[in-house]
């Protein structure tokens, strides 16, 4: 059985090297397919790390009536930390919201004068709340549908922020719904041209195969070069698949920190190389490997 593998490897990896130009258009071709894969898997951890920092920023602010008690604002502070959904709750008094505003509005002079004037405290007390994931804000937000508490809240600023939630989440998955149908294009056409390759490495070899059957070698001994071959390609595409994103990654990392801060592309890639690489030479294997065999087979056939 040992023998009978090594000689199949052996075979395989002569015929790679014996169809020269044939070799290197298949595994050119299966590069680009494997660089838009690699561009599919960095756009997710890019869209990923995007929408975690808008998700940061974004909050709902509810806003209470003046007349409310500020114990029952703590109670409902209290009553949302222990939901699920809730990553945490900032409660600002409207004391606190009179000094935030007097200090943001500290250089006009107009403003300033006319809150000092005032007999009593326009500015409401509010409640800022952050969810764990953008898709609980509407959970959170009805929660504050009850007729009880809508007695004590004049407003919930949440349909604001969730029309900027939707938008983002709607480009993130037209973006990735497109990458991941350029990606099946491609290694259709890459599947297509290691078939074809492989083909005519049988057509070539046509009369060597022709004596391999007629001394009795099984279908397997036929068929295990034209797969080693096919292997071969997928896992050269693969490695060069890496070395040609290296640089790239490296070119386009300071344009995306510039709008994600501290977003690091290719410090992403140099962390992950080896899982990224694991998944480059798996798939360009399958896409190699499998179109190699339906070749074969069909061969077998006729």
């Amino acid at each position: 059985m040992f023998t009978i593998i090594s000689r199949i490897i052996q075979f395989g990896t002569k015929n790679f090297w014996r169809n020269g130009w044939l070799s290197v258009t298949t595994v050119a071709i299966m590069v680009l397919a494997l660089l838009v894969s690699m561009g599919l898997m960095i756009f997710g951890y890019i869209t990923d790390q995007a929408v975690a920092s808008i998700q940061d920023k974004i909050d709902i602010s509810v806003y209470f009536k003046t007349n409310a008690p500020e114990d029952e604002i703590l109670n409902i502070k209290t009553s949302l930390e222990n939901m699920a959904e809730v990553k945490n709750v900032e409660y600002i008094s409207s004391d606190k919201a009179l000094e935030i505003f007097k200090a943001k509005h500290s250089d006009d002079q107009t403003i300033v004068q006319a809150i000092n004037e005032l007999n009593s405290n326009p500015l409401e007390a509010s409640l800022n709340i952050k969810a764990k994931e953008s898709r609980q804000y509407a959970i959170i937000a009805e929660y504050f549908n009850t007729p009880d508490l809508k007695q004590l809240v004049d407003s919930v600023s949440y349909a604001k922020n969730q029309v900027a939630i939707d938008r983002l989440g709607a480009i993130v998955q037209n973006v990735a719904r497109g990458g991941f149908i350029l990606t099946i294009v491609m290694a259709i056409i890459a599947g297509l041209v290691v078939f074809n390759t492989i083909r005519l490495a049988i057509y070539s070899g046509r009369d060597e195969i022709g004596i391999m059957r007629a001394v009795g070698a099984s279908n397997g001994l036929v068929r295990g070069p034209f797969m080693v071959e096919g292997v071969i390609s997928g896992v050269a595409a693969a490695i060069l698949s890496v070395i040609v994103s290296m640089p790239m990654a490296y070119s386009v990392s300071p344009y995306i920190a510039s709008f994600v801060p501290g977003l690091d592309v290719f410090g992403y890639f140099i962390a992950n190389i080896l899982r990224l690489t694991t998944y480059q030479i798996l798939f360009a294997v399958v896409i190699g490997g499998f179109s190699s065999f339906i070749a074969v087979k069909r061969y077998l056939k006729n």
